[in-house]
């Protein structure tokens, strides 16, 4: 980029967007005492974090504001435009080794590649909004992810589970539907959380399961379940059609229980490893139900493409699954055989 004879403060930022020139002209600028008009434009951390937070998605703000209000306190009064490469994956260090430990947990390992997909999509909205030419979060790299340690229960397993979920807490007949729910639908906890009653389908004994990313999708489930969930439904007070099926129980003079958070999710997984010494040692969690009831789909409907479907994942980008991925008959097939109830789709 050619040099102008004189530096007016609009060419100063020009050329200091110019990585050839940026050396030479910063030390000029020093000399000078210049200040370009644009740097004065350019947020800082602090004042561009509520753009970022405002263009999130819920489940966004969910997982990556922790990790952002962490970028804010540690880079709050750096323009977004000084923040580099190297502080950034100081930053996702400093999310591992100060993540909270758990049994099952992976030495901080979740803590820092969830910072690092936080900062990227951080700066990727600096990038889109032209604050910044390139992401410097990009290069971070993220740590090499240790397989999973969650596995299918055993039927022992199950059993003892369904009994401390029986037997305890303060609310035994919402966390035995959940568990009944999990186990049978092998939803994800947005699943269930989201479910609505005009989510519910009498005639085809299905549910709509609204889960990452805002796909939905309709789960067969046996007419056992689909009973309990229209009662648990009722008996909580949900009438119209946009209110949540699974409720906490109303409080004294109320008609209508409070919608489940995912708050119980973590109750119900502490009084499990509270009670069972296995599920301490191994971290079990509610989402040991999904893949107890994908396995059991696999196992039973003896095909890898009724189980993606039972899960809800996307088809693989290829075009014979086009033709040959299982609907939403197979899955029922698979259901009534696990569940040994009828189901209407059974047959289609």
């Amino acid at each position: 980029m050619p040099v102008p004879d004189s530096l007016t403060p609009d060419d100063l930022a020009a050329l200091l967007a110019d990585p050839t020139a940026a050396g030479v002209i910063k030390a000029l600028a020093a000399g000078l005492g210049l200040q370009p008009a644009a740097a004065a434009t350019v947020p800082t951390v602090r004042e561009y974090a509520p753009t970022v937070l405002a263009a999130a998605t819920p489940g966004t703000r969910r997982t990556y504001s922790t990790y952002w209000n962490l970028l804010v306190r540690e880079h709050g009064d750096d323009r977004i435009t000084e923040v580099t490469t190297s502080k950034l994956r100081a930053l996702a260090q400093s999310a591992r080794a100060n993540a909270v430990r758990r049994r099952n947990g992976q030495s901080g390992a979740s803590a820092e590649e969830n910072c690092v997909a936080a900062l990227r999509a951080f700066f990727r909205c600096a990038v889109e909004d032209k604050y910044l030419t390139d992401n410097p979060a990009a290069a971070v790299r993220k740590p090499v992810r240790p397989p999973s340690q969650r596995r299918a229960l055993t039927e022992q397993e199950f059993r003892e589970l369904d009994e401390v979920t029986r037997t305890g807490g303060n609310d035994p007949v919402l966390d035995t539907l959940l568990l009944r729910f999990h186990a049978e639908t092998g939803a994800r906890r947005g699943g269930a959380l989201a479910l609505s009653l005009a989510d519910l389908d009498e005639p085809r004994l299905c549910v709509r399961l609204r889960e990452k990313g805002g796909k939905a999708r309709w789960q067969p489930v046996s007419p056992t379940l689909f009973a309990a969930l229209v009662e648990h439904a009722a008996a909580r007070g949900a009438r119209d059609p946009e209110e949540q099926v699974f409720r906490y129980r109303p409080r004294r003079g109320e008609e209508k229980g409070a919608p489940l958070t995912r708050r119980r999710y973590n109750t119900l997984a502490d009084r499990w490893q509270r009670s069972l010494p296995w599920a301490a040692q191994y971290g079990v969690s509610p989402h040991w139900l999904r893949h107890t009831a994908l396995t059991a789909a696999e196992r039973v409907g003896g095909s890898y493409g009724i189980a993606r479907a039972y899960a809800g994942h996307a088809e693989p980008a290829d075009a014979t699954t086009t033709y040959i991925k299982a609907q939403v008959g197979d899955v029922a097939r698979v259901l009534a055989a696990i569940t040994g109830e009828p189901h209407p789709l059974a047959s289609s």
